[in-house]
C-alpha cells in the first residue's frame, strides 16, 4: 500500500505528490509549520489525508510546546490550531480534524501535561487507522455499484494518495477489482494541478489496473461513444442537502454524465459530509495561485497580463449524483433524509443496505 503520510518520532513523514509521478520523494515535516506548509503547497492532498495530517502537525506543535500547565498547553494549542486552519478552507476534513484534536485535550485535562501530550499523537495516529478501515469498508459498498465490466471514469486523484491509503473513489474500483469485475478506468488528467495524469494514473499503474487519461474536455466524447458505464469521484465537503464540493471540474463530469444516462457516484467518508452546511451555497471555494494556470512546468503559457480564474473546486448539486457512498453504507435521495439516517447510524458490516 502506498505510504501517504505516517508519524514518526522525527516528525510527519510525507510522500511529496508534487513530485510524483516522476520522482517518488519523502519529506519529513519537524514543526507544526511544516505540517502547514505541506497541506498549503499541496505536499500532501486530498480531503482525508489533509485532516489526518491536520491532526499529525497538531500533535507535533504540542508535543514539541514548551508548556508546563495546561492553561499554557491550550494556549499553544489554539495558536497551532489556527496557523493549521488556515491552510485550505473547501476541506471539511480538515476542520473536522481540529475539533476533534480539540475534544481530546479537553478530555485529557485530569493528566498532566505530558499525558496530555502523548493522548493527542494517540489521537492522531487512531485518526490514520480509522481512516485506512474506512476506506476499505466504503470500497466494500461501493464496488456493488460498479459495472462487471467496462470503463469508469474518475476526476482528480481520490486513491491512496488522498487518503491515509487504498483510497475513496479509487478504493471502491480497488474492491471492485478485487471482487473479479473487469474494470478500465478512465482518468481525467484533471487540469490545471494535474492529478488524474500525474496521481491517479501512477497509483493504479502500480496495481496493476487498466488506466486511460484523457483530457478533461474528452468526457463527453467518450461518454458518447459507449465507453463509459459509471462515474465515481471523491468529495473535499458533502453538504447536508448532498451538494458536493469535488475538484473543479466536477461538475461539468456530472451534467455530462446525467446527459447521457450515466450513474455518477461520490465516494467520501463520513468526516467529510458536513450536515451543518445546509447546501452547497454555503462551501467556502479555495482560490489558487495564478500561476498553476499561467504556467506549465515551469514556463509561461499564457500572455503577460491575462486575468485568471483558479478555483481549486467547484459544487455539483444533489440532483446529479445517484448515491453517496460512506464507510456507514450508501446513501440516495432525498440526501436530507438518508444522510441523516447514516448521522444516527453506527458503522456497520459491508451488508449494510442502501438508505432510501
Amino acid at each position: 500500500m502506498i505510504l501517504t503520510l505516517e508519524w514518526t518520532e522525527a516528525g510527519v513523514r510525507f510522500i511529496d505528490q508534487t513530485k510524483l509521478p516522476t520522482e517518488e520523494t519523502y519529506v519529513t515535516c519537524t514543526s507544526y509549520q511544516q505540517v502547514a506548509d505541506a497541506i498549503r503547497t499541496m505536499i500532501v492532498r486530498g480531503a482525508p489525508a489533509i485532516g489526518v495530517a491536520a491532526a499529525m502537525g497538531i500533535a507535533l506543535g504540542t508535543r514539541d510546546a514548551a508548556a508546563r500547565d495546561h492553561a499554557s498547553l491550550r494556549e499553544e494549542f489554539e495558536k497551532i490550531c489556527q496557523v493549521i486552519g488556515a491552510t485550505r478552507p473547501t476541506a471539511v476534513n480538515l476542520f473536522w480534524a481540529i475539533e476533534r484534536m480539540r475534544r481530546k485535550l479537553d478530555a485529557s485535562q485530569k493528566l498532566s501535561v505530558a499525558e496530555a501530550k502523548r493522548a493527542l499523537i494517540e489521537e492522531a495516529q487512531r485518526m490514520y487507522v480509522e481512516d485506512i478501515a474506512a476506506n476499505q469498508a466504503m470500497g466494500k459498498h461501493g464496488a456493488t455499484l460498479m459495472p462487471s465490466s467496462g470503463g469508469v471514469l474518475t476526476h482528480c486523484n481520490a486513491g491512496a494518495l488522498a487518503t491515509c491509503g487504498y483510497g475513496t473513489a479509487l478504493g471502491v474500483i480497488r474492491a471492485a477489482v478485487e471482487s473479479g469485475k473487469k474494470i478500465h478506468v478512465f482518468a481525467d488528467e484533471t487540469r490545471p494541478f494535474l492529478q488524474g495524469s500525474r496521481l491517479t494514473a501512477w497509483e493504479l499503474n502500480k496495481d496493476g489496473i487498466p488506466t486511460t487519461v484523457i483530457s478533461d474536455n474528452m468526457a463527453g466524447a467518450m461518454m458518447s461513444q459507449g465507453k463509459i458505464g459509471a462515474v465515481v469521484v471523491g468529495a473535499d465537503r458533502i453538504a447536508a442537502n448532498g451538494d458536493v464540493a469535488n475538484k473543479i471540474g466536477t461538475y461539468t463530469v456530472a451534467v455530462l454524465a446525467k446527459e447521457h444516462g450515466i450513474p455518477f457516484y461520490v465516494a467520501a467518508p463520513w468526516s467529510t459530509v458536513d450536515l451543518a452546511t445546509p447546501d452547497g451555497e454555503g462551501i467556502p471555494i479555495e482560490q489558487r495561485p495564478a500561476t498553476e494556470v499561467t504556467h506549465f512546468a515551469g514556463k509561461r503559457v499564457t500572455p503577460e497580463g491575462i486575468r485568471v480564474e483558479n478555483p481549486a473546486f467547484d459544487v455539483t448539486p444533489h440532483r446529479y449524483v445517484a448515491a453517496i457512498i460512506t464507510e456507514r453504507g450508501l446513501a440516495r435521495a432525498p440526501y436530507t433524509e438518508s444522510l441523516k439516517q447514516l448521522a444516527n447510524t453506527a458503522v456497520l458490516s459491508s451488508q449494510q443496505s442502501v438508505l432510501t
